[in-house]
């Protein structure tokens, strides 16, 4: 990869971090809170926020009006990696670098905080400073429910799990990477 993209890659991450900590930092103090950050924050390439944020150069959008699609999408990725990393599914205990979210605050916790990730991504589209207009934001919203739920991450994931140990067919594998990947 060279320089340049690698650098706009790493500040298109700062920008999304930024926004999150921010968003996160106001958000009503709860035990959850900690956990939340810990697995979103501090550490990831934030590659669908480069995606969004480079898209939106193409049509002369300016950055900070999609840092909330930015914000939401990598909260949803957040949660799936959380939810990924539990002893129920592939049981791994690094993430980023550091400690999988389960392994630092333990499970329950983590199921909590990637449910509170998952939820956050639709308060984020939701919050009245993100101008757009309403017909857009509901657009937002199913599009990031179907990639989400059964039909995207979360049935990606169950498919994952039902293939392992398993042969399959290079379609069969292709459909579930892209479920799992949004």
């Amino acid at each position: 990869m060279n320089k340049s993209v690698k650098n706009k890659i790493i500040n298109n991450a700062r920008l999304s971090d930024n926004f999150l900590k921010k968003y996160l930092n106001s958000e009503k103090k709860s035990l959850l809170i900690e956990p939340m950050k810990f697995g979103i924050l501090g550490g990831g390439k934030k590659i669908r926020s480069s995606i969004i944020l480079n898209t939106g150069k193409i049509f002369n959008i300016e950055s900070k009006k999609l840092l909330n699609i930015c914000g939401a999408v990598e909260c949803i990725h957040s949660y799936s990696l959380i939810h990924d990393d539990l002893p129920c599914m592939d049981n791994d205990k690094v993430r980023r670098g550091k400690p999988a979210t389960h392994v630092k605050y333990g499970e329950s916790t983590a199921v909590l905080a990637g449910n509170s990730l998952l939820t956050l991504a639709f308060e984020i589209i939701s919050d009245s400073k993100f101008k757009i207009n309403d017909k857009l934001k509901i657009e937002l919203f199913k599009e990031l429910a179907s990639c989400s739920g059964h039909t995207g991450i979360a049935g990606g994931q169950e498919l994952d799990l039902k293939y392992e140990n398993k042969k399959m067919s290079l379609k069969k594998i292709i459909d579930m990477q892209k479920k799992k990947n949004g």
